[in-house]
């Protein structure tokens, strides 16, 4: 692992918003191939990463070979705080699939190349197939709406069921094409918002996002800095929320809306505007256009949430605004 396959996105903005010292202690809750670390390391900072990928845990190896200030952990982020000895100067969050996994048809991540409907980071558990093939069209469609977007799930749903055993992800791009209609010149593939979905639930990738954030509250130092990183909308709905609740700034009650809790203590401050890639990156790095930070700073005051949950806020259609 000597070369990253994938250039990490906003980097530079990730490593300002971090505002290293060095001999800080920083997480990576998202190791994969190692683009952050690498470069919190390089400015002195001891890091623990976390990666749920039996793959980027393996090839992360030589990493920690070589560097005696990483500490490597094959565990997902959600859990982060349970695995530390000691609060952290800061933490990083670069959410959703990574290049690697998308880049291996054998993964069964994307449509580009054909491979087993799989879809699991952890490779383990129910896979894109087991739940294709055994879930109700309207389980399906839900998720294809909630989690893709897709104003035409209920169709796509049918074209699903009526098409089963599906194995491949070829076979289930052609399905959702023919149930769509696709032109070869079209701009966007129809098939994208179900790939999307169906992974975002295989993974359960937006609770996890809710407990990541969570136990990232939990974990750091008054002072630490948290960093996020996302790429769709849902993500970056869920940690403008987050933020915006935890440094006290949701809106208040009113006639029509009455206050439902009691005020407590914001455990962030200093916000910052969300930040997205410049014209130079986008021309290197096609990927970062979809690309979200958001951060903030931890307080003084005590974390909202005492342990793994959802984060508060309510169920999880609230918190995505379904």
């Amino acid at each position: 692992m000597s070369d990253a396959p994938h250039i990490p996105v906003l980097l530079d903005e990730v490593l300002d918003a971090l505002a290293i010292a060095p001999g800080e202690t920083h997480v990576d809750g998202t190791f994969g191939a190692g683009g952050y670390t690498r470069a919190m390391l390089g400015r002195g900072a001891k890091v623990i990463a976390f990666d749920r990928d039996p793959d980027a845990i393996a090839n992360g190896q030589a990493l920690v070979a070589a560097e005696s200030g990483l500490t490597l952990v094959h565990r997902e982020f959600s859990g982060l705080d349970q695995a530390l000895d000691a609060r952290v100067d800061g933490v990083v969050l670069d959410i959703g699939v990574s290049s690697m996994q998308l880049d291996q048809a054998e993964r069964g991540f994307s449509f580009q190349g054909d491979g087993p409907l799989d879809m699991r980071m952890a490779q383990a558990g129910e896979s894109a197939a087991d739940f294709l093939n055994t879930a109700d069209e309207a389980a399906i469609a839900d998720v294809l709406y909630h989690y893709g977007e897709e104003p035409r799930s209920r169709r796509v749903a049918q074209a699903i069921v009526a098409a089963r055993p599906l194995t491949r992800t070829g076979e289930l791009a052609a399905v959702v094409r023919r149930a769509l209609g696709y032109r070869p010149h079209d701009k966007k593939d129809p098939a994208t918002r179900t790939f999307q979905a169906i992974r975002i639930h295989v993974n359960r990738e937006l609770d996890e996002l809710a407990d990541g954030l969570a136990a990232a509250e939990r974990a750091l130092k008054p002072g630490g800095r948290l960093a996020v990183v996302t790429f769709h909308s849902l993500e970056d709905r869920m940690v403008k929320r987050f933020f915006r609740e935890r440094a006290g700034q949701m809106p208040g009650g009113s006639r029509h809306l009455p206050e439902q809790a009691a005020a407590r203590a914001p455990s962030f401050a200093h916000v910052g505007k969300a930040v997205r890639a410049g014209e130079v990156e986008l021309a290197r790095n096609p990927r970062a256009r979809s690309a979200t930070l958001r951060f903030a700073t931890r307080t003084e005051s005590p974390a909202w949430s005492a342990g793994k949950g959802r984060a508060p806020g309510g169920e999880l259609s609230q918190e995505l605004g379904v």
